[in-house]
């Protein structure tokens, strides 16, 4: 294609005609590889103003790749709804980004390759009972779990609200649940999920950058940006490409047996780059992407 994509970068929360300066070096970089860029008021977009959040995007300016900060899946549909009004659109659609950033709508094409999982949809602070927990747990059976929602987890307070030692344990399920969901508050994304325990290496976990099935960047991840495995790809590429969407992360790590599993898949607008990593193939690669129809309804 002759025209470059453009790339919506969250601004600046203080100077709302600069970018965010968490982003500046990827402005730069989306700058060089030819893609047009435009700000989006990310406060206003989550305090339910979308059509503010999107003043500055000038009418029929194309379709746009998002890259900033997580947005709800409920407020990015309301984003894409505003750039259509103004004659724009994502490059991801709405019903798209669901499907990547949210464990529920990536997991069945990744079955083979993640750790065994279940779910449950719940608002913020309402856990279920310890008895409707170990119903949900038990397609898991005995062994250690981890508990997270559909997009985050709160590995950095492990022993409390993230690691289950025996999900049949009904005490301790309810005891980590409860403490997950107290923590994660108003934040909590979509619902519960467990997941069976699988132990990894040391070494930290690779981030795969995958646009229209290819991966063309890998990383680090931003834990441990120091550290960069060199994972095998083919049965994730065949994963991803079941999965059918246009920009998205794998972060990888080996277990123990010599595997490499799927510990995450994200949409790759939210997905944290490490410090230090060189982005502009990826860029590259996305500005010039064709501007076709994708599976989730994207122009």
């Amino acid at each position: 294609m002759n025209e470059r994509n453009g790339f919506l970068f969250c601004a600046d929360p203080l100077r709302a005609a600069r970018p965010d300066p968490q982003f500046a070096g990827e402005v730069a970089t989306a700058r060089a590889a030819g893609g047009r860029i435009a700000l989006l008021d990310h406060d206003a977009l989550l305090a339910g103003d979308a059509a503010g959040a999107v003043a500055r995007v000038a009418r029929d300016s194309g379709p746009y790749w998002y890259r900033g900060w997580m947005i709800p899946s409920a407020r990015y549909a309301e984003l894409e709804a505003a750039l259509g009004a103004r004659g724009c659109a994502l490059l991801t659609g709405a019903a798209g980004y669901r499907s990547a950033h949210e464990l529920p709508g990536w997991y069945e094409e990744f079955a083979a390759l993640t750790p065994r999982s279940v779910w449950h949809p719940m608002a913020p602070d309402t856990p279920p009972a310890a008895d409707a927990l170990t119903r949900i747990a038990a397609p898991l059976g005995p062994g250690p779990g981890v508990v997270k929602d559909y997009v985050k987890s709160r590995k950095h307070e492990w022993h409390e609200a993230c690691y289950v030692p025996e999900l049949t344990d009904r005490r301790q399920l309810a005891c980590v649940v409860g403490r997950f969901v107290e923590l994660q508050g108003t934040f909590l994304a979509g619902g519960l999920v467990v997941r069976s325990f699988e132990p990894f290496v040391a070494g930290g976990e690779a981030r795969v950058w995958w646009v229209d099935g290819e991966a063309v960047l890998t990383t680090a991840h931003p834990d441990t940006p120091d550290r960069a495995p060199a994972p095998e790809l083919s049965s994730v590429r065949e994963a991803v490409a079941r999965l059918g969407l246009r920009w998205v992360t794998t972060d990888l790590a080996l277990r123990e047996d010599g595997a490499w599993r799927v510990v995450e898949v994200g949409d790759g607008q939210v997905s944290g780059v490490p410090a230090g990593a060189d982005t502009g193939d990826l860029f590259a690669a996305l500005a010039a992407a064709a501007a076709r129809r994708d599976p989730s309804g994207a122009h």
